[in-house]
């Protein structure tokens, strides 16, 4: 059944600040005859006057910054400044699409055509917009999620209807102010503040073209069946488990270092996180001694306080389920070596201590599913061989991180390891530059970069005769 009403309540306290009446059917209905009509406008729209409400939009990002990363520490739970790190990222992001969409839209001259052989005179390949996209996002980047998707759809001509997740109403009503005062035509980008049982009857609309999301995998495959059977291209980003592989060869001091903040990003909750720490046997015990002072050295406490590391996790159900991962674990066998316990002195919110957890099997729930939160499993490897096989033991392939110096052992690993990213000495993130996504359950089809624009283009063939 459909709430009546989004709420956004504060983790670190537990309490609700704000509440939202979810819209009705005439409201959906009003939402999507507008993001219709200003298709059929905006595609027209010349590119340079895209990349002018595109540059609006960072602009006015930019001076809302710090308004706008508190509502999401509030809403979420992420350190403040990590918030206010997610609000200058979208507005770069937002230029860089805004600077280069010229070149990634431009018309393709097919190498190794002989157009008079196909009896043409010419050919060319020219991407042009899908119409409007829908795009459900998750609470974990409030912004980043979702302006990742909007910067190259808008810039390629499309527009955008945006179900956000049903703690974040706040944020979601901004991006669509964001939008309209940057000057974009009524109707380009819409908040849709509905319940997760609205989405199918929006998605089976025939104004919908398409649709993207970002979050879990039983979101993804809900999401992907009402596609499927209204034949819409989608793209899904969905969970991610991703190894953090440490070889004899690595930087021990400046490895251990990354991993802290690989595992604990935004309180843990990132799909692209590092979750698994496959540490070869001839360094472990440097390396596991190195994380765990790393790992129980962190400040837990108030997002909004400066000086915190860790907030709390954005909702309660996902605290319970981080709980009941780690609890399974032990009960099993696992050894907690920091961590693993709510924090006692923070009895209000969601909180949980930053857990490393070794002597991990693959009988536990944990081996295979994502840990949504500041908890790491550390296993010890024998060898490369080993190494890669653990890497590969799971249903998921976003990402992975790869420590060492040696040649052979990257080029190994980036022709072995079943994942989208392939991230030497260094931690997985995203960048509107480099393809984003995964394999396996953790999705299909890319964002950001020119894949990313190009995955909601109508790729057509202009074949022109003599």
């Amino acid at each position: 059944m459909s709430p009546k009403r989004l709420t956004t309540v504060n983790p670190a306290t537990g309490e609700e600040v704000a509440a939202f009446e979810v819209l009705g059917a005439e409201g959906v209905e009003a939402k999507l005859a507008a993001a219709a009509e200003a298709f059929e406008r905006f595609r027209l729209l010349p590119l340079y006057e895209r990349a002018r409400l595109l540059h609006s939009a960072a602009d006015l990002l930019d001076h809302d910054g710090p308004e706008i990363a508190r509502v999401l520490t509030v809403e979420m739970g992420k350190p403040i400044g990590q918030a206010r790190a997610e609000a200058a990222k979208c507005a770069k992001a937002m230029r860089w699409y805004a600077e280069r969409a010229d070149g990634l839209l431009a018309d393709e001259v097919p190498d190794g055509v002989d157009v008079a052989d196909a009896g043409a005179a010419s050919a060319r390949v020219v991407y042009r917009p899908l119409g409007v996209v829908l795009a459900v996002m998750p609470w974990n980047f409030p912004l980043w999620q979702v302006v990742r998707f909007a910067a190259p759809a808008l810039m390629a001509g499309n527009v955008g209807l945006l179900k956000h997740a049903s703690n974040v109403p706040r944020t979601a009503l901004y991006l669509e102010d964001l939008f309209r005062r940057a000057g974009y035509p009524q109707g380009c980008f819409q908040t849709l503040l509905i319940g997760s049982d609205a989405v199918e009857g929006v998605l089976r609309d025939p104004r919908v073209a398409a649709a993207t999301l970002t979050g879990s995998e039983p979101a993804g495959r809900a999401v992907a069946a009402v596609a499927g059977d209204e034949v819409k291209k989608t793209v899904l980003e969905l969970g991610g488990s991703d190894p953090f592989v440490v070889m004899p060869s690595a930087e021990l001091e400046r490895a251990a270092r990354v991993a802290v903040t690989a595992r604990v990003q935004n309180n843990g909750q990132s799909c692209i996180a590092a979750k698994r720490f496959l540490v070869h046997e001839e360094v472990f015990d440097a390396f596991a001694e190195r994380f765990v002072e790393g790992m129980r050295a962190l400040r837990v406490g108030d997002p909004l306080d400066e000086a915190t590391d860790v907030g709390p996790l954005a909702t309660e159900r996902g605290r319970a389920d981080l709980e009941e991962l780690v609890d399974e674990a032990v009960e099993s066998g696992a050894t907690v070596l920091c961590g693993g316990r709510r924090p006692p002195a923070l009895a209000a919110g969601w909180f949980y201590e930053p857990t490393v957890l070794a002597d991990v099997t693959p009988r536990m729930r944990i081996h295979h599913e994502e840990a949504f939160g500041p908890v790491a499993t550390l296993y010890r490897v024998a060898d490369l061989d080993a190494a890669v096989a653990l890497a590969n033991d799971t249903p998921f392939g976003l990402s992975s991180n790869v420590w060492t110096r040696d040649a052979a052992e990257v080029d190994r690993f980036t022709r072995d390891l079943r994942v989208g990213g392939v991230f030497v000495n260094g931690m997985t993130a995203s960048h509107p530059a480099l393809p984003f996504g995964g394999v396996k359950r953790s999705g299909y089809g890319r964002e950001l970069s020119g894949h990313g624009m190009h995955e909601f283009c109508n790729i057509t063939t202009v074949w022109q005769g003599p």
